[in-house]
């Protein structure tokens, strides 16, 4: 089967990886994707939002399966697109992907359904944001409701950074139309965990848990970024705790889809705060998490498209998904200054030396292949990935991986994993 993966960063590269070592797959297509993606499949010189080309371009060249791994066009109802026009497609309607797409829909889902989460009000004003800002108890959180790259989320200490929070988002309009409305919401204190899901509509089966790192900076400080990197599995998403999540958050979700008449198909990620009060949800998205992608398909043991056709086919009933007993780490390059000003253009050296290595990954997000060889094209550039027989085993191999490769202005947190190594 021919297979097209619709997308451009890390998360995009991994699926690729993962699909190659299907022997049910002939051969994959990615539009647009990267410098790295370029050196193991076809890339197309095709936009992620040009649904109409992307379409034709699967029927054209008789695309069996295409995978969406971006957020904005499942938001925006490529998937529609595709199903219009009798195309098989992974991933959820537009009237699904609203659960990532807008940020109020999913917490009046929440709340209607009896879903654990922070409480938190809708505002659609910057006057009726500091009307209620001036009661509020502090810390809070400042939340886009549209989609902001993972980055339009603001924690504040006090009265006067959330007022100033209000005009970022509402008056200066840093992340466009996505701070029209915002939510504004309680800050939840515990462990943070990610866990991504197969849904078939009916049917949701877990993968393994992981836990993001997204400010910029070494001890959790600096701006929020799309994430720095991870680690999997994570030791505070028990067994225990699992199957609470199973019967308050995880099939009620999907349930709750359902009957609101918007059944999800795809992946549906799971952004978790393990609190005093038990596991609450922080956020969803209706895709693969990036960097996420990296550590958890790696451990994964199961046949990548098998899955996805499980999905399509509402068949999920019958996977049962296996992950192997190991851990991941992945340390995000970044270009210095990402994410806000920084340049591109730098050549990358050492990327061979993940050559037939096993257990070490290098996953391209930022990059194209020029003539000068594969340079920097973005903020986040690189997920140097490694697996170990635990997690200390894993960070060490992932931190003496980041040696192996440079480029100008390349940059990195140094506590990945702080969180288990304290544990």
């Amino acid at each position: 089967m021919k297979v097209l993966v619709v997308g451009s960063g890390g998360r995009e590269h991994a699926i690729v990886w993962k699909l190659l070592q299907s022997p049910k797959v002939e051969k994959v297509y990615c539009a647009p994707g990267n410098g790295g993606i370029s050196q193991i499949a076809e890339c197309v010189p095709i936009g992620a939002m040009e649904f109409e080309k992307l379409a034709d371009y699967a029927e054209k060249e008789g695309i069996g399966l295409t995978v969406i791994g971006m957020d904005d066009p499942l938001v925006g109802g490529v998937v529609d697109v595709f199903e219009a026009r009798g195309l098989r497609v992974f991933g959820p309607r537009a009237n699904a992907a609203i659960i990532e797409g807008s940020k109020a829909f999913s917490k009046e889902l929440m709340k209607k359904y009896g879903i654990p989460t922070a409480a938190y009000e809708v505002v659609h004003s910057p006057e009726e944001a500091r009307a209620y800002l001036e009661t509020s108890e502090y810390p809070i959180v400042l939340k886009a409701d549209g989609l902001a790259l993972g980055k339009g989320v603001l924690i504040c200490q006090t009265k006067e950074e959330a007022m100033a929070g209000v005009d970022t988002l509402m008056v200066q309009k840093q992340f466009g139309s996505a701070g029209d409305t915002i939510v504004i919401e309680e800050f939840m204190t515990g462990r943070e965990v990610s866990v991504l899901s197969f849904c078939d509509g009916r049917t949701i089966r877990i993968m393994t848990s992981a836990q993001d790192h997204k400010r910029a900076k070494d001890g959790d400080r600096g701006l929020n970024t799309g994430g720095m990197g991870t680690f999997s599995p994570s030791p505070f998403f028990t067994k225990e705790i699992e199957e609470e999540c199973m019967e308050t958050i995880f099939r009620p979700t999907l349930a709750a889809m359902a009957a609101e008449g918007r059944p999800f198909t795809g992946v549906l990620f799971f952004g978790l705060m393990l609190t005093e009060k038990g596991p609450k949800v922080l956020e969803y998205n209706a895709r693969f998490g990036d960097p996420e992608t990296q550590v958890v398909l790696p451990r994964m043991e199961n046949d990548l498209l098998e899955v996805f056709e499980a999905c399509v086919d509402g068949t999920l009933d019958q996977v049962e998904l296996r992950f192997a007993d190991n851990a991941a780490v992945c340390v995000v390059l970044a270009s210095d200054g990402y994410p806000e000003h920084y340049e591109r253009g730098f050549v990358i050296e050492g990327l061979e030396r993940f050559e037939g290595r096993d257990g070490y990954y290098c996953f391209h997000a930022g990059t194209k292949a020029t003539e000068k060889g594969i340079v920097t094209n973005g903020g986040r550039v690189l997920g140097v990935t490694a697996l170990g027989g635990d997690l200390h085993e894993a960070k060490r191999n992932a931190y003496e991986a980041v040696e192996w490769v440079g480029f100008e202005n390349k940059y990195f947190r140094h506590d990945i994993g702080q969180a288990f190594e304290e544990r």
